[in-house]
């Protein structure tokens, strides 16, 4: 059994197929294609043999790489290490490039898939919570750089996504757990119903349930493939979905990539973000509550205290100033006006800004 989530981008339309089997019924890639297998060091070992022979049973003629795993990897000298793999295994244009493994293996081979001879087809196969309800689903792939955090990249669509809920076993609990950040996200900026959903199932996701996480998963990418038909290219509605990342980026970067998991600081910049919406939007100061006891409740950290250390604001509003959102070095927020509803574009007074930044500290 698998449910499937299409995501509605006429001709570059694709489907997400999500549940607890092979899931490659979907993948339609004509026998004698030579595939690179993207993956890391950690999914490798686990995954790499297994979905070699899967393809290999189509007929496609397999090559693996492995890259080092940790954010760290996402960057411009690891995209050429894919480059040189591609290069060694003779893909031309015909060739499809399979990301096997978390949102890091997906934002960096989908760059490659995307540049690489100009573009060649791409296939999705997340294998973290995050991955699956997120960074594998509407195109977005980039690369980070020391000033910030997805500064090089492109819009490329794969062509298929496969969330095999099985893989997500294996994922140590801190890693897991970060996966919930985002899905919270869904809640919150688009569908307040989930979010009560998410409330009342707190034991059942912690616990890795896989009917409840078959339903979690689709779900969210029902939302994430409405919100990308919308607006693919981020120029509008689609902005809503950085719900929490202005000061999640700013962690990630100022403390040093991987200090931070991607879904932990999506989760302390939520509350921010919460704190904000309410100080100045007139957000609920009771959803704000809400918020903050669910991730809490998740196991999600809700404060940028560490060690009884916080990065200093200063820190933070420098990195805020490269975001890719910024304009004219001031970040745009994505502010909350009630569960299940954001705003996006929002230009808030320096002042506070960093009020805000004391509800995580």
């Amino acid at each position: 059994m698998s449910r499937c989530v299409h995501v509605e981008l006429d001709e570059r339309g694709y489907d997400i197929r999500i549940g607890a089997s092979d899931l490659t019924e979907g993948l339609c890639l004509q026998e004698g294609t030579a595939v690179l297998v993207v993956s890391d060091s950690n999914v490798d070992p686990l995954y790499g043999d297994r979905w070699q022979a899967r393809l290999e049973d189509r007929g496609l003629v397999v090559t693996r790489t492995v890259v080092p795993a940790g954010e760290a990897s996402k960057q411009l000298d690891r995209l050429n290490d894919i480059y040189d793999a591609a290069l060694g295994a003779g893909l031309d244009r015909r060739a499809t490039i399979v990301a096997l493994g978390g949102g890091m293996v997906g934002d960096l081979a989908g760059f490659a898939a995307a540049t690489y001879l100009r573009g060649v087809r791409f296939v999705q196969v997340p294998t973290t919570l995050l991955a699956m309800v997120d960074s594998a689903v509407g195109g977005k792939t980039a690369v980070n750089l020391p000033q910030g955090k997805n500064l090089v990249g492109a819009f490329y669509q794969p062509l298929h996504v496969a969330a095999d809920l099985r893989t997500l076993a294996s994922l140590a609990d801190r890693e897991y757990l970060s996966g919930l950040g985002e899905v919270v996200k869904y809640g919150i900026i688009w569908d307040a119903a989930f979010f009560t959903f998410l409330e009342e199932n707190v034991d059942a996701l912690t616990s890795r349930d896989l009917a409840c996480l078959e339903e979690v998963v689709a779900r969210c990418c029902e939302i994430k493939a409405e919100v990308v038909a919308i607006d693919e290219r981020e120029s509008g509605v689609r902005a809503i979905l950085n719900f929490g990342h202005t000061l999640a980026h700013s962690l990630e970067a100022a403390c040093g990539y991987g200090a931070w998991l991607h879904g932990e600081a999506v989760a302390v910049g939520m509350v921010y973000a919460a704190a904000l919406s309410r100080d100045v939007r007139g957000f609920d100061g009771d959803d704000v509550a809400r918020i903050r006891e669910l991730l809490a409740r998740l196991g999600l950290p809700v404060s940028a205290v560490r060690d009884g250390v916080s990065p200093e604001w200063e820190a933070l509003r420098a990195v805020m100033a490269t975001d890719k959102k910024s304009e004219n070095t001031l970040p745009r927020f994505v502010l909350a006006e009630k569960m299940g509803a954001v705003v996006f574009g929002c230009d808030i007074e320096e002042a506070a800004l960093k009020q805000a930044y004391e509800d995580v500290t």
